[in-house]
C-alpha cells in the first residue's frame, strides 16, 4: 500500500465558498470552472475527454482510483484505453480516493497518472455539498489551492476563450480504410478516440482536420461525407468552422454532428446556442425521441445548448432532454443532415443509440 502525505487543499469558489480535503496527484494550485459529473466508472475515459478542457472536474461518485489505469495502447494510430493523448482537465476533486488499486490492465496508480500529468487533484472533500452548491448557483470560477499555496485569485475563465482550437489536431491526418472505402472528413473539434474506432471498425477511411481547415479547397480530394466532432468551451469561437459546414451543406453532402458538432450544425443552419447553467456532464441523460417517443439513457459532457425556437422551418427536433427540456438532437427534413446532443457509442458509456451512427454511414 502506497503511503501518503496527508498535506491539506481546500477547494475555493468564486462566491467564497471553501471545502476541506487532501492533496494527491501533482501538488500544485489548479484553477478553472467547477464542473460536476455523475458518472460511476469510466476516469481515465472522463479525464482525457478533450470537453473538459479548462474545467476542474468533481466526480459525485464517492470512490475513485480503485481500478488504476491502462496502458497506453495505441493501434491504427488510435488509442485504445484512453479518449486523447493527454489529460485535459485542470484539477480533480474527489471524495474517497482507493489507495489501492486492482484490475487486470492497470499498468499505474490514478495518483501516479496524475503527478506524471501535473494534474492536481484533492480528495475527502463533502462532493454532495459542492455537487448541490453548484446545482443551486451554477457552474463557477474556482481554484484547488494545497498548503502553503498563494490563495490569490487569478482565474481564466475558459467560457471566454476559444478552446476548441486549443485541443484540435493542427494539421490532416488520414486514417486508411480498405481499398474503395467509403471517405469521411472529420472535423476535429476535439474528438474523442472512441470516434475514430468506431468509424474505423466499420471500415471507414477517415480523414481528421483541424477545426478551422477549409477541407472544401481541394487539398484533401474527394469526401463522401461529413462528421462533425464533439468538443469544449463555447461554439460562438467557431465561426470558420460553421463556414466550412454551411459549404458542405450546399453540396449536400450527409452531415453528422456530436455534441459539439450538434451545436455547430445547428448555428450553421442559422439557430442560436445558449450556455446551461451547469451544463450535462453523466452517464445517465435520459432523451426521449420525437418520433416514437422512446426514452433513451445518454452519456453527455457539455455546457450549452441548442435554441430549439430558434430552428429554421425546413429543421426538426428528434430527441429531446426529459430533465430539462433542452433540445438533444436535430435533423433537416429533406436533406441528410443531423446531428445530436449526446454521445452515441463511446467507450465506459451507454450503446444502445450507436445506430445513429449506423445511419449516418448508411447515407453515405
Amino acid at each position: 500500500m502506497q503511503l501518503f502525505n496527508r498535506s491539506q487543499s481546500i477547494v475555493q469558489l468564486e462566491n467564497g465558498l471553501e471545502f476541506q480535503g487532501y492533496s494527491f496527484g501533482y501538488i500544485a494550485p489548479a484553477d478553472g470552472e467547477v464542473v460536476f459529473s455523475t458518472t460511476m466508472t469510466g476516469y481515465p475515459e472522463s479525464l482525457t475527454d478533450p470537453s473538459f478542457e479548462g474545467q476542474i472536474l468533481c466526480v459525485t461518485y464517492p470512490l475513485v482510483g480503485n481500478y488504476g489505469v491502462p496502458e497506453a495502447v495505441i493501434e491504427g494510430g488510435v488509442l485504445q484505453n484512453f479518449e486523447s493523448d493527454r489529460i485535459h482537465i485542470r484539477g480533480l476533486i474527489i471524495s474517497d480516493y482507493s489507495f489501492e488499486y486492482s484490475h487486470w490492465n492497470a499498468v499505474k496508480s490514478l495518483d501516479q497518472w496524475l503527478r506524471e500529468n501535473k494534474i492536481p487533484a484533492i480528495y475527502g472533500v463533502d462532493t454532495r455539498e459542492l455537487t448541490k452548491v453548484i446545482r443551486d448557483n451554477g457552474s463557477m470560477l474556482g481554484r484547488i489551492i494545497p498548503e502553503g499555496a498563494s490563495p490569490e485569485w487569478d482565474v481564466e475563465d475558459p467560457n471566454t476563450t476559444n478552446l476548441v482550437g486549443r485541443v484540435s489536431c493542427k494539421e490532416p491526418i488520414t486514417y486508411p480504410g480498405p481499398l474503395r472505402s467509403k471517405r469521411v472528413v472529420l472535423i476535429d473539434c476535439g474528438v474523442r478516440h472512441s470516434i475514430l474506432r468506431y468509424l474505423l471498425s466499420k471500415g471507414i477511411e477517415v480523414v481528421r482536420v483541424p477545426w478551422d481547415y477549409d477541407f472544401n479547397d481541394g487539398s484533401i480530394g474527394r469526401y463522401d461525407g461529413l462528421l462533425i466532432s464533439s468538443g469544449p468551451g463555447n461554439p460562438e469561437f467557431c465561426t470558420a468552422t460553421i463556414g466550412h459546414i454551411r459549404h458542405t451543406m450546399r453540396l449536400g453532402k450527409p452531415i453528422f454532428g456530436i455534441c459539439m458538432g450538434h451545436q455547430l450544425l445547428a448555428r450553421a443552419a442559422g439557430a442560436e446556442t445558449f450556455k446551461l447553467k451547469y451544463g450535462h456532464r453523466s452517464h445517465n441523460q435520459p432523451v426521449q425521441a420525437t418520433d416514437s417517443q422512446r426514452c433513451y439513457i445518454t452519456a453527455q459532457n457539455h455546457g450549452y445548448a441548442v435554441d430549439t425556437n430558434t430552428l429554421g422551418k425546413d429543421w426538426e427536433t428528434i430527441f429531446t432532454n426529459m430533465n430539462d427540456g433542452t433540445n438533444e438532437g436535430i435533423r433537416h427534413k429533406s436533406r441528410k443532415f443531423f446531428s445530436t446532443q449526446f454521445y452515441p457509442d463511446i467507450t465506459s458509456n451507454p450503446k444502445n443509440t450507436s445506430w445513429l451512427f449506423d445511419n449516418f454511414l448508411t447515407a453515405l
